[in-house]
């Protein structure tokens, strides 16, 4: 079995990914339970890679489609993460008591 050669470039970080990850976002606008987003996340990859990046070559395709996926999950993780992380630390300086001296 020979493995298939991937042609990547530097658009299919910067534009697939980050497709992913807004497109995902607006399936929230839709009443779907939140644990399927990461599966649509996945999915969502698989299409933009094997039907426009990658369009000759199947297993290309699904190779970049579980990184594209991958990749808009762990980003929204971490922003996430960080995000409520910010608003905690924020939330705990103001509920902090001064003293007064």
């Amino acid at each position: 079995m020979e493995f298939p050669t991937i042609h990547t470039n530097i658009l299919d970080g910067v534009l697939a990914v980050p497709a992913v990850l807004i497109l995902t976002q607006c399936f929230k606008l839709f009443p779907i339970p939140r644990q399927y987003f990461p599966t649509i996340a996945s999915i969502l990859g698989f299409l933009i890679s094997i039907l426009i990046s990658h369009r000759g070559d199947l297993w290309a395709g699904v190779f970049m489609g579980a990184f594209y996926g991958s990749a808009a999950i762990g980003t929204y993780s971490s922003l996430k993460t960080a995000w409520c992380a910010y608003k905690q630390k924020k939330a705990k300086k103001r509920k902090k008591p001064r003293l007064q001296t």
